[in-house]
């Protein structure tokens, strides 16, 4: 019997729990999470990008605010048609709906040429792709000479008392309340533990710098909960 590839097995896993996805996200980050969006934007901001690209997307929260910021093109792309679908209708009627456009795609095949986006950007995306690497050298591929990178993604806080609370509530609280609320108890098992496994920090740095981008810096979040990883092509 054939075993799905991590890539099936996370589209799978996203398309089920899509409808509760939101609900989910804000409620197990007590709201935090729109906070830590806004100081992605504001760093992206900085370099004043005209066209940007949102991989693993998902429900496009994080495109929906990089376009309300001003943006003209934004790009969104993910490998759950489910979750797109959901942020098309988030989308739909607004004034920035014109400005997004969203569309499925793997993070290791972008299908778009080199040297087409002033900045690429990924929220809670990276630690789910199938080949780490893989994903990495294709954003920065499609950036163009100079763009910026930024990745929000989940870290490891290192101090006492937070690493010992947030390790409870992560191998505890978030499961338990995940299968309430979606009634997928093994998406909110996995999605912890992929954080636990993710190389966070001066790891990930490190990586970035393997696949030849520049500058890359780290922006702690919330006593290290979260961080925003920044480098330029």
């Amino acid at each position: 019997m054939k075993v799905a590839s991590k890539k099936e097995q996370v589209r799978a896993m996203f398309d089920d729990i899509s409808p509760k996805y939101d609900l989910l996200n804000h409620l197990l980050s007590f709201g935090i999470d729109f906070s830590w969006r806004r100081k992605l934007v504001r760093l992206l901001l900085a370099g004043n990008p005209r066209s940007v690209l949102d991989v693993a997307t998902g429900t496009a929260d994080l495109a929906i605010a990089i376009a309300k910021a001003g943006v003209g093109a934004v790009t969104g792309v993910d490998i759950s048609e489910k979750m797109l679908a959901i942020g098309r209708i988030k989308t739909a009627g607004q004034d920035i709906s014109g400005s997004i456009a969203l569309q499925v795609a793997d993070a290791a095949a972008l299908p778009f040429a080199d040297n087409t986006f002033d900045a690429v950007t990924v929220a809670f995306g990276v630690r789910n792709f199938e080949d780490l690497r893989a994903g990495l050298t294709e954003m920065k591929r499609v950036l163009r000479p100079g763009g910026t990178l930024l990745i929000l993604e989940f870290s490891h806080p290192a101090t006492f008392p937070m690493k010992q609370l947030y390790g409870f509530y992560s191998r505890r609280i978030i499961p338990a309340i995940g299968q309430l609320v979606s009634g997928n108890a093994e998406a909110y098992r996995y999605l912890p533990e992929s954080v636990r496994a993710f190389p966070s920090g001066d790891d990930f740095l490190k990586i970035l710098a393997t696949i030849g981008m520049n500058n890359a810096r780290c922006h702690s979040l919330t006593a290290g909960i979260s961080s925003i990883y920044q480098a330029e092509k």
